[in-house]
């Protein structure tokens, strides 16, 4: 196997549970509608809105991209509809980005991110749109890449090669780390790098994992996959890296 060079992750669902931010980031919405724009408000819900952008992804492959943008679409018909002022569409979509930046990373990430970026380059890959800065995480990837900018999104096999030539590496040398079997797997490993599925236990249930795709590892922490990586490479073990937390769950 190949030297590893770079570790790229997923943000949602795998840095952080993305369902109740959200959730949060939506009611947080409806509310400031309820205050700034009342007509809209009860007019719409929060379901209703949901559902007008799934049918909007349906039949307009650009909103698949770009989130961000079909909220916006979602809103500005929300309010030329419903007799509100349609410049404040921007607003509140700044109202949900806002909300929609306030996660709470996993327990493992900021120990792990710290302890790997003196290992290896990390970037990230994203078809969200989470902003890394406002979260306050950027400065942990060399390379971050979002499918609503790159114009692609996975399991596009482009985008992992523009990570990939973002950090100056070949796909080979790289591992993506992502919660998504058909996404984040099948989608790293058909652009030839190395994937590990993180399948969380804190988000429910255990997934199934299609029989035709098959992770380079399958882990439930970053402290798993740290310890993944350290078999792999043969890294020193050290005070700053103790395998022994971790018992034998790979």
């Amino acid at each position: 196997m190949s030297v590893i060079k770079a570790v790229l992750f997923d943000l949602d669902d795998t840095l952080w549970p993305i369902v109740p931010v959200i959730e949060r980031a939506e009611n947080v919405l409806y509310e400031w509608l309820k205050h700034h724009a009342p007509a809209v408000a009860c007019q719409v819900t929060i379901e209703g809105m949901r559902q007008r952008r799934q049918e909007l992804m349906a039949t307009d492959p650009v909103y698949q991209l770009d989130l961000k943008a079909l909220r916006h679409a979602v809103l500005v018909e929300a309010f030329r509809e419903n007799g509100g002022d349609v410049a404040m569409a921007e607003k509140a979509v700044d109202v949900f980005s806002r909300a929609r930046n306030e996660v709470t990373p996993f327990d493992d990430v900021l120990p792990t991110l710290t302890s790997l970026r003196d290992r290896v380059v990390l970037g990230s890959i994203s078809n969200g749109v989470a902003d890394l800065h406002v979260i306050g995480i950027a400065h942990f990837f060399s390379a971050s890449v979002a499918a609503h900018r790159f114009g692609r999104a996975k399991p596009d096999a482009a985008i992992f090669h523009a990570a990939c030539e973002a950090l100056d590496v070949a796909p080979h040398e790289a591992v993506y780390v992502g919660d998504d079997p058909l996404l984040d797997v099948q989608g790293a490993q058909n652009a030839g790098l190395q994937a590990v599925w993180i399948n969380r236990p804190e988000l429910g249930p255990a997934r199934p994992l299609p029989d035709n795709i098959r992770p380079h590892a399958i882990c439930t922490t970053l402290f798993e996959l740290e310890h993944w990586l350290a078999a792999q490479e043969g890294w020193d073990t050290n005070s700053e890296f103790d395998l022994t937390r971790l018992g034998n769950r790979i």
